[in-house]
Parts: C-alpha cells; structure tokens; sequence
C-alpha cells in the first residue's frame, strides 16, 4: 500500500489553507484543501457511476485549475491514473487536434474522458467526437452517492505523463504512485519546503512541472496554491508578479522564456507596484537556461526585492517523475565559462575567463537519485567530461506507454535510464546539460550545440527571444551546414528581413565561428513546437529557405 498518497486521501486536509484558482488572476477562487477534498469525493462517487474502477486511466480535458485539483483526488480514489490531454487553443485546428486526441485515448484504452470548461462548451459546436471511450462533463459526475476508497499500492499508476517528444506519435511516462511519493520526499528535501509555503503558477497542468511541482507537491502537503493558467501569463505576463506580491509567494516555478517576458515587463513598472521579496524558490527549468536571462530578471526584479539567490536552475523530466538535480536555495547559481574549442573537438571541460560558450549548473541529484555520466560504449566518465546523462532511483519510470507496442521498459537491466541528455558532472557533484544528443550538430568534426547558435541568433534585434531553431543542414557541395529559423514580426518587411538575415548570420559566425548555410525568418508563433512549448528542431528543417 502506498504509505504517502493512500494515508493522504484518508486524512483531514487542511481547512485553513487552500487553492486559489481560476483563469482570471484578478478574481481567483479560493477552497480550502478540505473543501477540495468534499468535491473530490463527490466527483468520485460520479467516476464510479460512469463504470470507472482500480487500474483503469481515466482522460482530463479541463482548463479550470480547480476542476483539475478535484479531478486529481477523485481518480485516485477509484484507484485509476489520469492523463492530462493537450488541450487545443483558439489558434488550433480542431480536426487535427481530434485526430490526434483519439490516438491518445485509444493509447490510454481510457475507461473515460472528462471534460470541463472551456471546453465543453468549445466542443459543443464540433459534433460526435467519437472518442473510444465515456465521454463525461465534470457537471454530470456531480449529485450520485458518495463511495468508499479504493486500495492502492505503491506500484499502481497514478499518472500516465505524455512526453513532448519531436513527433507526432503519442507516448506516456508511466508514474506509479511509488514514484510520487519519493519525487515529494525528494523535493520537499531540495526546496526546504515548509507548512508556510505559497506556491504560484500559471504552468499547463499537463506539463509535469506544473502538474506534480505546483499543483500535486502543494496539494499532497496541505500549503497554500495560487494556480492560473497558461493564457492568463499571455494575455498578462506582469499578472505573475501580481499574484506573488498580493499572495506573498514564496516558491514559483517556469522556463527560463518567462523569465525575459516578465523582466521587461518588470523594466516599465514604477518603483513599488510589486514586493518579489517573499520568494525563496524561483525554479528555472524545462527548457536551456541562458545566463543573459537569468541576469537581467535578477537586476529587474532587485528593485522589487528579489534576492538573486531565490534562482534556483534546476533539471527534471517527466521519467524522473519531476526532479532529477536542483541548485541550493540558500546560494546564488553558478555558471561555467569553458573552452568552446576544446569541449567541440574532446568533449572534455576546461574551463576559462572568457568564452562564447557558458552553461548554469544545475545542482546536485535530488535525494533517492543516482546520475552517471558515460560514452557511447557505455563506460562512465570521469568529472568535466561529457557524455549521455544517465539516471536510476525510486522516482524513475519502469515504463512507457506507446501507442503500437502498449507497455515497453524503459530502462535497463540494471535500473538506469537513457535520458537521452547530454552533459556532464563537475568535481564537486553538480549537473550541467549541455544539449539534446539527437540535436547536436556535427561540422568538420566539430560537435556544435544548438543552444549555444540559438542564443546567438536571438541576440539580433528583431529575432523573437527564445524563439530561433539551429539544425544541421546540407550544403550544396555535399557537406554539412548549419541553418536557423527564427521568429521575427518584423519577417514581411524585406529590408528589416535582410537586416536581421545578414546580423543573425554574423552572429552566429562570431560565437562559433562557421557560416551560416541559411538563414529561415517566419512569422510569429509559426516555429514548430510542443504543446509544452519546447521547440521541434526536426520539423523546424522543413522551413528551411535556402535562397
């Protein structure tokens, strides 16, 4: 029996502390955990009803945080896994998404899809959806009597996580509720986290640092969750400050693109319209950390009284159930400025006063966490050597789910998983990712990192920051070249076009010294991604202009 989630469900949550939830962060709704849990037992009566039982999965397409919070707890107390779908925006093609949600579904053989607003009434107009499972509102599960717990043990699913790999072919983590107890032990551990904690978020919940580290770690110990979503930060990234100041946050968490928004927006407000001071915990992670970013949030948010040692970089994966290492909350992090010759022709960490090349460390291996480092013979690298990242522990996956082969194993003989990450560990047991090994970009012997020529392109005025993809490309002579494609608003008027073509190219030349092959502008929002916003650099080389 899982000793953490079992014993959760049947305890007295809080009715002191609670979730602020809702799409509008100017009129949130506040429950307490003690509330929540009344809904969520009511909404598993409704999941019984609707035939749901232990070991089934069960589909969440909801857009209120507080639906989800409810959700959550009710599925686990029928002792099923949920799935966050993706859900479509307004921008979406609703065929597409469909087609690609019924692969999903059919994946999960879900015993139910659950949905909420907005999308019960978005969906209303398409028609049969046709989905290969019991389609439910969240409004129908309500007003049924109320059914016992269902038993659940450690080694039962909790959550089938899908990946935001580069491709369209579906594929879930599988997180058992063993996993979630050791990641909550881990980060409780790492963060220092207290009782007086308050977490604020506007992360998807079906990314899993939103999901697990600001919506299930609050949850599971009963400290305060302010939780807005994804479109209240784009619609007002400056919302995010807001709610810290007003709330008192203590912990947040996003990838390092947020950071720049919000900094700029930080650059117009007067002095006083935020107190940061409260943070403690400013998780930075998901996606390449850029030490500029870090930076200019740092100077920004310090008239507002955020403390530079609040950063905490971090790296996790949905495999690692969230956290695989995190830098200290009580330090400010780190960066390694190397040899970029030598780490692209050895693979082998000097390090130097200046360079083009640097990466933030990311800490130590979370508690319960075991990470080696190795070559492509599979022998383990000494320190400040690079190689693929390797993991194994109590909070990594066992399996994935795929849609043609069902349940494959997800590591190997000896427990350790293949992150497919590339990066190495300093003398002093730090972390630092370098890149994704299929990503790499090989010239002249050479291995390029594709971070290291995105940055540089997104140096350009006119080059959306964060939004630059580097891909190996064929030159005409047979020989391997880099190309970028880049966002820019301004890729339809043909002299800024040419500015920004001939400095992207030049910057590039300057910080890795090789020609650009060419140069790709695009539209905003047109660079391929994942739902979880992590550039597709294999789709992106279909763009690829080379006139």
């Amino acid at each position: 029996m899982s000793t953490l989630v079992q014993t959760w469900l049947a305890s007295s949550p809080s009715t002191i502390t609670g979730l602020h939830s809702g799409d509008d962060p100017a009129e949130l709704r506040f429950r307490t955990w003690a509330q929540v849990r009344e809904s969520a037992r009511e909404l598993a009566a409704g999941l019984a009803h609707a035939g749901v039982g232990k070991g089934d999965a069960v589909a969440i397409l909801a857009g209120d945080p507080g639906d989800v919070a409810d959700l959550v707890q009710a599925i686990w107390m029928r002792g099923a896994s949920f799935t966050m779908l993706h859900q479509p925006t307004p921008r979406t093609d609703l065929q597409v998404w469909l087609d690609e949600t019924r692969e999903v579904i059919t994946m999960l053989d879900a015993a139910a899809v659950v949905i909420g607003e907005p999308f019960v009434s978005a969906l209303a107009g398409v028609g049969d959806l046709n989905l290969d499972a019991t389609v439910v509102s969240v409004a129908e599960l309500h007003g049924h009597d109320e059914v016992p717990l269902v038993d659940i043990d450690g080694g039962d699913t909790a959550i089938l996580q899908l990946t935001s790999g580069s491709t369209g072919t579906p594929k879930a983590v599988e997180i058992t509720f063993g996993n979630v107890e050791q990641n909550q032990r881990a980060m409780i551990d790492a963060l220092d986290a207290s009782g007086y904690d308050v977490a604020v978020s506007w992360l998807p919940l079906y990314h899993d640092m939103g999901m697990i580290g600001l919506m299930i770690l609050p949850m599971l110990e009963n400290v305060v969750a302010v939780v807005t979503t994804p479109l209240a930060f784009l619609r007002k990234p400056q919302s995010w400050a807001e709610l810290i100041t007003r709330f008192g946050g203590t912990a947040t968490a996003a990838p390092n693109f947020a950071y720049s928004v919000l900094a700029k927006r930080l650059r117009r407000a007067p002095e006083g319209t935020y107190d940061l001071s409260s943070l403690r915990v400013i998780i930075n992670g998901a996606e390449p950390i850029d030490e500029n970013s870090l930076d200019l949030f740092l100077a920004e948010g310090a008239r507002f009284g955020l403390r530079p040692q609040a950063m905490m970089p971090c790296y996790g994966m949905a495999e690692t159930t969230l956290a695989v290492s995190f830098d200290s909350p009580s330090r400010r992090y780190t960066i390694d400025t190397i040899d970029t010759d030598a780490v692209e022709s050895t693979g082998v960490v000097r390090r130097v006063e200046e360079s083009t090349r640097t990466h933030v460390r990311l800490g130590r291996p979370v508690l319960g966490l075991e990470l080696r480092i190795v070559d492509d013979s599979g022998a383990e690298l000494p320190a400040d050597h690079i190689g693929t990242i390797l993991v194994r522990g109590a909070a990594v996956t066992k399996r994935y789910l795929k849609s043609e082969e069902g349940f494959v194993s997800a590591v190997d003989a000896n427990g350790w998983l293949d992150t497919g990450d590339l990066g190495y560990v300093t003398t002093d047991g730090e972390v630092v990712v370098t890149g994704r090994k299929k990503d790499v970009i090989i010239v002249s012997g050479r291995n390029l990192s594709p971070t290291v020529i995105e940055r540089a392109a997104c140096s350009v005025d006119g080059v959306r920051p964060g939004n630059a993809a580097a891909i190996s490309y064929r030159r005409l002579d047979g020989r391997e070249g880099i190309a970028v494609v880049a966002e820019s608003e301004l890729a339809d008027d043909k002299a800024q076009a040419d500015r920004i073509h001939d400095e992207v190219a030049r910057a590039v030349f300057d910080t890795v010294g090789v020609s650009v092959t060419a140069v790709t502008l695009i539209g905003k929002g047109e660079l391929p991604k994942t739902p979880s916003g992590k550039i597709r650099r294999h789709s992106a080389a279909e763009l690829v202009d080379a006139n």
